[in-house]
């Protein structure tokens, strides 16, 4: 099949595009140009296009290029894309996060809305990939969405302990330096490996019609806790984390007052991946422990964390 993958050179698209040629797919990335073509034998193949996505023409080109699916890493025009693809029955799978559902009030949390969407961005977008799930159910249309938690693993800078990616704050856990943390740290983090999130989109185009129609979460076999998600960054680091605990008030008016950064430490991360894996055999190949472990010794290789 030809595929085109909107952002395939991108943390999950690292691990993406190879996945599909090596399932025997004719690969075209869609970037840019800023970054980087990887390297390995995989890429060699791939074919790159360099469009900006949401420019004019944008659209139009899915219909110079006629995939038989279409991965929407960035998710700036799915209704869009969706209406081009059914021209040709092509199928398209987009990407959003399991934050879209919105606070959890119930965990492991089901592919559904808990409580209204606290980023304006993510609500949107959130708001459209529903729009395109209904009007696929009702004209037999392709789509899939994807819903990954915290995405970790290697080719990105990972959460670190003050819930952002920060490479100072990782250098300052391998320092063994105190971190505030808000009390009493039950709260759940669910790193999820960025090659599990690949995972879930080429089995959603290796099985296309069981995918059709349907929003599916995508994660780790559990979460951690905050407390122990720090604990773990020790252990990798061989350096333990104190942490001072702090109440909740303080910890976001005074230490972490970014709602996206505290977000984490307030709202429990462990989406339920019943669904993707009875219906397309997802099965996860990494525990959060292991993702981030994959996850600091690439910023070893990188020679992010110094000496």
């Amino acid at each position: 099949m030809r595929i085109v993958i909107i952002g395939g050179t991108g943390h999950v698209g690292g691990f993406l595009t190879p996945g599909l040629v090596e399932d025997g797919h004719e690969v075209i990335v869609i970037s840019r140009g800023e970054r980087p073509v990887p390297e390995g034998s995989a890429w060699e193949s791939v074919r790159h296009v360099e469009a900006t996505y949401g420019d004019t023409g944008f659209v139009d080109l899915m219909g110079e290029l006629r995939p038989h699916a279409l991965v929407d890493m960035l998710g700036v025009d799915v209704p869009g894309l969706y209406a081009a693809l059914r021209e040709w029955d092509g199928q398209l799978v987009a990407c959003g996060s399991v934050w879209m559902y919105g606070v959890p009030r119930v965990v492991p949390t089901p592919e559904e809305t808990q409580s209204p969407c606290e980023s304006e961005g993510y609500a949107r977008r959130y708001a459209e990939l529903q729009e395109v799930q209904e009007q696929a159910r009702r004209d037999g249309g392709r789509f899939t969405a994807i819903m990954p938690p915290n995405i970790c693993g290697p080719g990105k800078i990972p959460l670190e302990g003050m819930g952002g990616r920060s490479i100072e704050v990782h250098r300052a856990h391998a320092r063994g330096e105190e971190l505030p943390l808000p009390a009493p740290g039950s709260t759940l983090i669910g790193p999820c490996d960025a090659e599990d999130v690949a995972q879930g989109f080429r089995l959603a185009i290796a099985k296309p019609y069981a995918a059709a129609g349907e929003i599916f979460n995508v994660g780790s076999a559990y979460a951690l806790t905050a407390e122990q998600f720090v604990r773990t960054y020790g252990e990798i680091y061989g350096a333990e984390v104190p942490i001072r605990w702090v109440s909740w008030q303080e910890y976001e008016e005074r230490i972490s007052p970014s709602p996206g950064a505290n977000f984490h430490f307030r709202a429990n991360m462990c989406p339920d991946i019943t669904k993707i894996s009875r219906r397309l055999g997802y099965s996860p190949n990494y525990t959060p422990e292991q993702s981030m472990a994959r996850a600091v010794e690439w910023m070893r290789e990188q020679g992010l964390l110094g000496t």
